[in-house]
């Protein structure tokens, strides 16, 4: 005898159709056994459901209330079951990323990458600008940013790292002009600003209880930082980028990192999201891939 979900799917196939044999032919049983299988539902509720002429089938007034009732949850059992199904499958499907520039060419070629060798599947579009999207309203399954908690609070966010800033400048800069003591001695040099939309940047620092506030942005100020970066290796100004922008030309000599016991407050590498009520299957994988890399490799 079939089990209590697969009665009721029979059941409910028999009074959508209002007809044992239409139903049977449906679900792909036999005329009998789609009979025998309501009866037996009838006999375990102590109540008919139905009604039976030569000519049709039937809901009696039980029948019709008790079908109203356990359909939506039917319906909801086998939605569950195929979810299950589903992600046992194979992921697939095109995943939308975008991404700063500096930082989408240097972590998302071997991410992406190596996802795909897990989950060929999964096809890419990666757009790349220095601005924080509205991911609302452009089309995008995630966002990759370096910044603070965003101000949207229907916007779903993740954090991954910590991302470290550092002030550098090129080293002939600082023999012409002397290495500062302390932010106070930035006033009147050239202050590269690396802001979204290239104007004025504040720098707010702090060491220990000490806070200082700088206002950068003349001679030059850019939304991209790898541009800032270079502007400072040619001895244009000081600049205040993540370290990881600049951490082959520090170790080359360069740029030179100054006042290094004052910090600006912390960045985080950050996804953002729409607001899923649920994140799709291939989102929350390579989300979950993407974190794990980041943080093993901490290219950031």
């Amino acid at each position: 005898m079939p089990g209590d979900l697969e009665s009721l799917r029979i059941f409910l196939e028999v009074a959508a159709q209002e007809s044992f044999a239409a139903a049977a032919r449906r679900l792909g049983i036999s005329p009998p056994a789609a009979t025998r299988a309501v009866g037996a539902l009838e006999a375990k509720l102590g109540v008919q459901l139905l009604l039976r002429t030569t000519r049709q089938v039937s809901l009696t007034a039980a029948g019709a209330a008790y079908a109203a009732r356990v359909r939506p949850l039917v319906e909801g059992l086998e939605a569950a079951a195929g979810d299950l199904r589903a992600e046992a499958g194979a992921l697939s499907g095109r995943l939308r990323i975008n991404a700063p520039i500096s930082l989408g060419r240097r972590l998302l070629p071997e991410a992406i990458g190596a996802f795909r060798e897990s989950h060929p599947g999964v096809d890419f579009a990666v757009t790349l600008v220095d601005r924080l999207i509205d991911v609302m309203a452009e089309p995008a399954d995630l966002a990759i940013r370096i910044s603070g908690p965003p101000s949207d609070k229907l916007t779903i966010w993740r954090k991954i790292c910590p991302v470290r800033r550092c002030l550098v400048a090129a080293p002939a800069l600082l023999e012409r002009e002397g290495r500062p003591a302390d932010p106070g001695a930035l006033s009147g040099r050239a202050l590269l600003g690396h802001d979204p939309e290239a104007g004025p940047e504040v720098w707010e620092l702090s060491c220990g209880a000490r806070r200082a506030r700088v206002v950068a942005g003349a001679p030059v100020a850019a939304n991209n930082g790898e541009l800032i970066a270079e502007l400072a290796r040619r001895g244009e100004g000081v600049a205040l980028l993540p370290r990881f922008m600049v951490e082959e030309m520090l170790a080359a000599g360069a740029l030179e990192e100054i006042l290094p016991e004052w910090e600006a407050p912390q960045l985080w590498l950050t996804l953002y999201y729409p607001p899923y009520e649920r994140l799709p299957r291939r989102v929350a994988a390579f989300s979950d891939f993407f974190e794990t890399h980041v943080t093993r490799t901490r290219p950031v």
